[in-house]
């Protein structure tokens, strides 16, 4: 009868439902099912696989608004492969709520430790009471269970206008990370083999030039990469400056509530680092950094290297001919990734390539290649490549 009743519900088109697996008498709602992880295409370039990566995060264990646990199930339903885990060394106000909340409970020593209570004041030079790896424990447990990678690391927080923010990471112990003097601890961060990353260069400030504390971070050469796009900011002159030093290239969310709210409910993916890598291990992802092959990508806007870009949109883009008639060749050009592109066929108006579409463009028959400027990737401030295309 239970039956009889799910599936006229079903025929009559009111809403689908079915019985549930254990409780005869439960029915369960079809159109509700688990989460589905939202896959984002991309080619394979140069030998490389190409991964989607995230090196700038926060959870509660700093400013967060979540836990590590759902921070990682988040990153992997949005398409990641590759997450920083990047808790804030200086700035952890909800431990002052953690401790507000528990005091009745802990020992008083405990309560008198050091950052507890001081939360957005940093620490003091008594010591570290808390466990700085242990947000990154806790995301490398969660990890294994999707295959995401978990990049250990820190953010090393001071005044970001007048000194500025550096992410560590492949560090072996973030305990060991802070001084009063921020270049030391940045040094600190590169004595255990830690890559540094300069995050969001013009936040809170009315340009992207180098407050004395970068001039030093830099003049050492402590900087390994500098991010171009975080959360929604755009810095093209970054593009350059990368380039220039030989640093790698990176766009990330420095997430602190969700990535729902920030993109997902807009449409939008999340601003992330593709890195281009024989593997996902921790190795290779370093080697990838190292050797500068990354782009950065952020709202459907592509940054980096002239030449990878190049051969990324070519690894991506497939050409045909259509027919020839007269004096030109019809081409099918297709894009067979989840990127969106907006190119221009010499002096021609744009044009809208969408993911995983086709678009027609003739040629003259003399015509050896189809040239292509796209306009959504910049290889320099006010750069963009143009593609030659084999038909």
């Amino acid at each position: 009868m239970l039956v009889a009743f799910a599936l006229s519900v079903t025929t009559a088109g009111a809403q689908s439902y079915y019985q549930d697996s254990k409780n005869p008498e439960m029915l369960r709602h079809a159109d509700r099912h688990e989460p589905c992880r939202r896959e984002v295409v991309l080619p394979q370039v140069n030998g490389y696989n190409v991964y989607k990566a995230d090196l700038h995060t926060h959870s509660i264990f700093s400013d967060g608004s979540v836990m590590p646990s759902y921070r990682v199930e988040e990153a992997w339903l949005d398409g990641l492969d590759i997450m920083a885990v990047t808790e804030h060394i200086e700035y952890r106000p909800r431990e002052a709520e953690y401790v507000e909340y528990l005091k009745k409970y802990v020992d008083e020593k405990y309560d008198k430790g050091v950052n507890c209570r001081i939360g957005s004041k940093g620490l003091t030079e008594d010591g570290i009471m808390v466990d700085l790896n242990h947000c990154v424990k806790l995301s490398q447990k969660e990890a294994a269970k999707y295959g995401i990678l978990i990049i250990p690391g820190a953010e090393i927080t001071r005044n970001g206008t007048n000194v500025g923010h550096f992410n560590a990471l492949f560090t072996t112990d973030n305990n060991l990370i802070y001084d009063p003097d921020p270049v030391q601890a940045v040094r600190n961060a590169k004595a255990q083999g830690a890559l540094v990353q300069h995050n969001h260069p013009g936040w809170t400030r009315k340009d992207i030039n180098m407050t004395p504390t970068e001039e030093i971070v830099y003049g050492e050469g402590l900087v390994d990469g500098v991010e171009v796009m975080n959360v929604g900011e755009f810095y093209p002159g970054i593009i350059d400056r990368v380039q220039e030093r030989g640093l790698f290239i990176s766009a990330n969310t420095d997430v602190h509530s969700t990535t729902a709210v920030g993109y997902t409910l807009y449409g939008s993916l999340r601003p992330m680092t593709l890195v281009f890598a024989k593997e996902n291990t921790l190795e290779a992802v370093r080697e990838a950094l190292e050797a500068d092959r990354t782009l950065a990508l952020g709202f459907n806007t592509l940054c980096g290297e002239e030449q990878l870009l190049k051969d990324f949109f070519a690894a991506g883009v497939k050409v045909r001919v259509i027919r020839q008639t007269g004096k030109t060749v019809e081409l099918a050009v297709t894009n067979t990734t989840s990127i969106p592109y907006t190119i221009r066929k010499g002096e021609a108006n744009q044009q809208k390539l969408d993911a995983f579409s086709t678009i027609r463009l003739s040629v003259s028959k003399k015509a050896k290649t189809l040239d292509l400027t796209v306009l959504n990737m910049f290889c320099g401030k006010e750069t963009h490549p143009t593609v030659k295309l084999q038909f």
